[in-house]
């Protein structure tokens, strides 16, 4: 049994495809269970298919229920912007830490950040709050990976019609600063070859990089020639950063949160691991536009 969190999200729903389509997981009678707020959310495709818990998993009675029988658990935790990073990443945790050891759950594969050992990691704010997270479920005992990601290419739709509209995209970061992005495809196929085999034991990090490391000017230049239209970045500053969080009435913990963050971005928090073959990902930001940013920029042109 293989419980999956936050199943309708980004990373949650390609894991749940990949999951139910595996022939590793069929020869293996893998069943799947779901925790889901709203199971009307799930395909019905995919519905018929799985056990589902409905409730927030940071309910201790909904994980309790969820992870009894269970061998393996994706664990994914939402941010909450209305909390503390603490609140939001440790103290959702918490009940199903206690319900891991309670059922003594086997596996955990979780969605957590790079920087673990950088100079920069104990201030960091959100991905800080997450290193945290990691530490609260290794100590449950359980055997315990934290995929270790950067930025997702996916961050970009939050800015489709700026891109359409004015050619223009944001971030704190420098414009030249060159890290590694990922395809939430790639961090999912990743959570499912763990969560498949099991063999593995103790707990650590494992890093998802893509394939390349990029800057934003270099998103920018791809972006202009998949698209067929001029984009170009626009760096925003922590203070403007700061002031726009707090306007959409974000917790003030969590928005300075998030440009500690940023901060600590551009001080070298994702530049703590070395690109191999085992720590790259395949999916280039090129084949990322063609795929998912180009129809996506055409479809909010449409009525």
């Amino acid at each position: 049994m293989i419980v999956i969190t936050a199943p309708t999200g980004n990373i949650g729903s390609h894991l749940l495809s990949l999951l139910l389509d595996s022939e590793r997981a069929r020869a293996r009678d893998e069943e799947v269970r779901v925790v889901v707020r709203d199971p009307a959310r799930l395909p019905d495709s995919v519905r018929d298919r799985v056990e589902v818990v409905t409730g927030s998993h940071g309910d201790a009675v909904v994980v309790d229920r969820a992870f009894e029988g269970a061998d393996a658990v994706f664990w994914l935790v939402p941010p909450d912007g209305s909390l503390t990073p603490e609140a939001a990443y440790c103290g959702f945790t918490r009940p199903a830490a206690k319900a891991l050891a309670a059922h003594g759950v086997g596996h955990v594969v979780g969605v957590s950040a790079l920087g673990r050992g950088t100079p920069v990691a104990h201030r960091a704010g959100l991905v800080t709050a997450s290193l945290a997270m990691d530490d609260l479920i290794a100590g449950t005992g359980v055997a315990h990976r934290a995929l270790a990601a950067p930025s997702f290419f996916e961050n970009l739709l939050e800015e489709v019609d700026t891109i359409r509209g004015a050619g223009v995209f944001t971030d704190a970061v420098d414009a030249g600063l060159k890290t590694p992005r990922v395809a939430v495809a790639d961090l999912a196929a990743v959570a499912a070859d763990l969560l498949l085999d099991r063999s593995w034991s103790g707990h650590g990090s494992v890093p998802v990089l893509g394939p390349e490391d990029l800057s934003p000017d270099d998103l920018a230049r791809i972006m202009t020639r998949r698209l067929g239209r001029p984009v170009r970045y626009a760096r925003q500053s922590l203070d403007e950063l700061h002031r726009d969080l707090l306007g959409f009435r974000l917790d003030p913990a969590f928005a300075q949160g998030v440009v500690d963050m940023k901060r600590a971005k551009n001080e070298g928090l994702d530049a703590g691991v070395t690109r191999t073959p085992a720590t790259g990902s395949p999916t280039t930001f090129d084949q990322w536009c063609a795929r998912t940013l180009g129809p996506a920029v055409l479809a909010a042109g449409t009525p």
